[in-house]
């Protein structure tokens, strides 16, 4: 269904409930002239890194002022879609891929084709910040990708080598089981995620899981399935929790309680973890993931690369001032603040190097997730996501539980994606 029929159907409990929109507001005027503009984020983590660049810009602009609001994620999308069937949107806001094209698509986005330096991103990340007809509806903000978390101190218990670019899922396999036999520890642990799971491993393996163009799913290409045997077939081994675990504790959650050896994470969580454990602080390290060591086409290398946008409503009051913010927070200046606060990597390239040397402090080698950009895979979207993404979810649970085989299951998925996507791509 797109955003206007929701937003349609959405009508009448929005009226009744017209607090929803609270505090997602745009901007207001004071009476000295002073513009006050509201910034909504959904991660307190990195409310001090957006609250350094806003005062940098308000220290030059001090007839703006900028209030950085935080929520959380489900909040965040409920309210902003309140918000924009009422156009009361945020001044300004983060756009995350998975819902940028509902919001550009049906005109609740401000065009930022003309304040971003598109020389100075990368075609990932120009592609996070568009709408289906190519324009840019938001100003670039970070870049990340997926490495391997690993517990050093099993790795030694089993007297096995830790992980590095030579190794494969071959490699995966073996450490895992050796880890598990010397120490009834997990091994790596293979939840049924998809950033942070079998899309890397569907990529290595040469498949995809949409078409080229993005119109259709690719589940059924020999490629993609032989990722997506592999990877969910880790779970057949003793040394790997089944999905019924995960579904009452995360990964991360396993691994910092020392039940785990090994799971994929995103950059955009390693300084957050650090600080939250610090008894771990040593005992952990990152690498690259490991590659296909067969794959049907390619390399075998792909971690999957996503990243968010600061965007603007397409109808907002001082559109003037709020764009001449964004191309600050997109510039050079403006990105170096993001990145040396740690919040993310800049989507700006050349400025990787800040976030890194946020971590000098500590004992772990990030430098992986830079590494990884030279074969990074932009993150699986089309305007039809929002409608297959959890029917894609709960069938790969029941391909997990036995209820459909492998083909079954994968034939499903791959129906499911077209189906949607029929509406979008006729």
């Amino acid at each position: 269904m797109s955003l206007m029929r929701r937003l349609a159907c959405a009508a009448l409990s929005v009226c009744l409930a017209a607090g929803l929109a609270t505090g997602l507001t745009g901007c207001g005027e004071s009476s000295d002239g002073t513009v006050n503009l509201t910034f909504q984020i959904w991660d307190v983590a990195q409310r001090d890194g957006m609250q350094a660049m806003c005062d940098t810009y308000t220290a030059e602009h001090p007839n703006v002022k900028i209030e950085v609001q935080v929520t959380s994620w489900n909040e965040y999308w409920t309210k902003l879609e309140a918000a924009a069937m009422s156009n009361k949107m945020p001044d300004i806001f983060w756009m995350h891929t998975n819902e940028i094209l509902k919001y550009a698509d049906n005109g609740k986005l401000a065009d930022c084709s003309d304040i971003v330096e598109t020389e100075h991103f990368s075609d990932i990340s120009l592609a996070n910040a568009s709408g289906s007809d190519g324009k840019l509806y938001g100003v670039p903000k970070d870049k990340d990708t997926v490495g391997l978390v690993y517990n050093k101190e099993m790795f030694d218990a089993a007297g096995v080598a830790y992980p590095d670019e030579t190794w494969t899922w071959d490699d995966l396999v073996s450490a895992s089981q050796a880890i598990y036999d010397a120490t009834g520890k997990y091994g790596y642990m293979a939840y049924g995620d998809d950033q942070l799971g079998y899309w890397n491993f569907v990529y290595q393996a040469g498949g995809s899981i949409l078409t080229e163009d993005n119109t259709r799913a690719n589940f059924t290409d020999p490629a993609t399935q032989k990722g997506m045997e592999f990877y969910i077939g880790l779970q057949s081994y003793d040394w790997c929790p089944d999905q019924n675990y995960f579904a009452e504790t995360a990964p991360g959650a396993a691994f910092f309680s020392e039940k785990g050896a090994m799971f994929f994470e995103g950059n955009w969580n390693i300084l957050t973890e650090l600080q939250n454990y610090p008894d771990m602080v040593g005992k952990w390290d990152v690498a690259v993931l490991p590659a296909c060591p067969d794959p049907v086409s390619g390399d075998g290398r792909a971690t999957i690369s996503n990243g968010l946008s600061y965007a603007t409503g397409a109808n907002n009051k001082h559109m003037d001032i709020v764009k001449d913010v964004l191309k600050f927070f997109g510039s050079e200046e403006g990105q170096r603040i993001q990145g040396e606060s740690g919040a993310a990597i800049p989507a700006y390239e050349g400025l990787e190097e800040t976030w890194v040397g946020v971590f000098d402090e500590y004992p772990i080698n990030v430098q992986c997730f830079i590494d990884m950009f030279d074969y990074s895979v932009q993150s699986v979207n089309n305007a039809a996501r929002p409608e297959w993404k959890s029917k894609v979810s709960d069938t790969l649970l029941k391909i997990y539980s036995g209820e459909l085989d492998l083909s079954t299951g994968l034939q499903t998925m791959q129906e499911i994606v077209d189906e949607a996507s029929a509406e979008y791509y006729e």
